[in-house]
């Protein structure tokens, strides 16, 4: 094989149809960058689930019979009435884990945060004031609701408490900023494909002349199809380095620059940068590859 002649073919291949190798590797950075950019969001969001997963716990607070919220509590919760919460939170598949806690350990803990007129010889708030609770752990955060329609309607339960009202749209907002992401790479990733498949036709209609000759000569397809495919690698190499470029710009100056110094949750760092762009560039090149390998033998009939 003469690779003299593969380099030839292949320079000669780029100039002749560089307008469309631009346009091929310009919507290659938009597509891959949004599929990376997806792929950023999803690990944020999992990153998320597990900072505040431990802490986006639901608190069912008791009946004590002393301040009650709900017109519906009678007195102090009893035995058979906390039988019955029980059972329908150990039923629940959504319920990983449920820690109970008396009245005496709620006082403990508010004791311990320091509030004005709890400590002392005469204190406002005493034990009996405080509810006896049920703090719920979820196996995922997203099914909170479902808990609370089991549970919060049961006799003996006087209010709720749940966390997930505060940070559920911060992960309402992440998963509808990662379909948006992925939704638009998908659009993206097809007229990639289009434009490489348009690009293979011009360029094996552009040498058809050369292409029969060889075959005349009995030239191997390898051999044919290798100039096109090094320009599909080439054009793909391009776009994947410029989407790194954009990826690494969104990295550090959307999240290192600005999110980092909120302390919402912890967000994604370089080491989820690297692994989501390692996806990226091999969807690059097989995007590129696969449709010129497969579209070569159509257009130069080898």
């Amino acid at each position: 094989m003469q690779l003299r002649y593969v380099f030839t073919e292949l320079r000669q291949g780029l100039r002749r149809n560089l307008s469309m190798h631009v346009a091929v590797a310009l919507t290659l950075l938009v597509s891959l960058t949004l599929a990376g950019v997806g792929l950023l969001l999803r690990e944020q969001a999992q990153l998320t689930e597990e900072v505040w997963g431990d802490e986006l716990q639901i608190t069912f607070y008791m009946c004590n019979g002393a301040n009650d919220r709900n017109p519906q509590c009678a007195g102090a919760v009893d035995d058979s009435q906390k039988k019955v919460i029980t059972d329908a939170l150990d039923d629940n598949k959504y319920v990983d884990k449920v820690e109970e806690e008396s009245q005496e350990q709620a006082y403990e803990r508010l004791q311990a945060l320091d509030v004005e007129g709890v400590s002392g010889p005469d204190p406002v708030v005493k034990a009996d004031d405080m509810w006896e609770s049920y703090w719920v752990t979820m196996t995922d955060p997203h099914h909170s609701a479902e808990i609370i329609e089991a549970v919060a309607g049961l006799d003996g339960i006087d209010h709720v408490g749940d966390v997930h009202e505060v940070t559920g749209p911060i992960l309402a907002a992440v998963d509808g900023l990662q379909s948006a992401a992925l939704v638009g790479a998908i659009v993206l990733v097809i007229a990639a494909l289009l434009l490489v498949a348009n690009t293979i036709r011009l360029a094996a209609f552009a040498r058809r002349r050369e292409i029969g000759i060889m075959r005349l000569v009995g030239a191997s397809t390898l051999y044919i199809a290798l100039p096109f495919l090094l320009e599909s690698l080439v054009v793909a190499l391009v776009g994947i380095a410029l989407s790194g470029v954009a990826l690494a710009s969104v990295m550090y100056f959307g999240v290192e620059q600005r999110l980092s110094s909120t302390a919402v949750t912890q967000w994604v760092g370089w080491e989820e940068f690297f692994s989501s762009f390692a996806i990226v560039a091999v969807l690059g090149i097989l995007l590129t590859l696969v449709p010129t390998l497969l579209l070569t033998r159509k257009y130069i009939k080898v």
